[in-house]
């Protein structure tokens, strides 16, 4: 008898992404691992700032993977592939840059 939730869409969750890059980020994409293309803006018209923090919400996914891809005021990219959300959160460095 497995405890799973009859309910549930697959993984529900959040990830919180910190932009340590010392750059504005103007575009975040968070788009699960099966995905073929990156899923819409996160931020909206909102900017996360060097040193701030954003917690981005997740449900109706198979797993708990993600990718994750933002774009600075300067159009330079930073991604992280296959990054497990519910074991970790996200801070982008310069060591992330394309």
């Amino acid at each position: 008898d497995m405890d799973v939730d009859s309910d549930s869409d697959g993984f529900e969750g959040y990830v919180e992404v910190t932009n340590d890059t010392g750059y504005d980020i103007y575009y975040l994409y968070v788009s699960h691992d099966d995905s073929a293309s990156w899923e819409e803006d996160v931020l909206g018209d909102d900017i996360l700032e060097s040193g701030e923090t954003i917690r981005v919400d997740v449900s109706g996914y198979p797993d708990s993977i993600f990718d994750i891809k933002a774009e600075d005021e300067d159009g330079d990219t930073y991604t992280r592939y296959n990054v497990d959300i519910a074991a970790q959160d996200l801070t982008l460095t310069l060591d992330d840059l394309d």
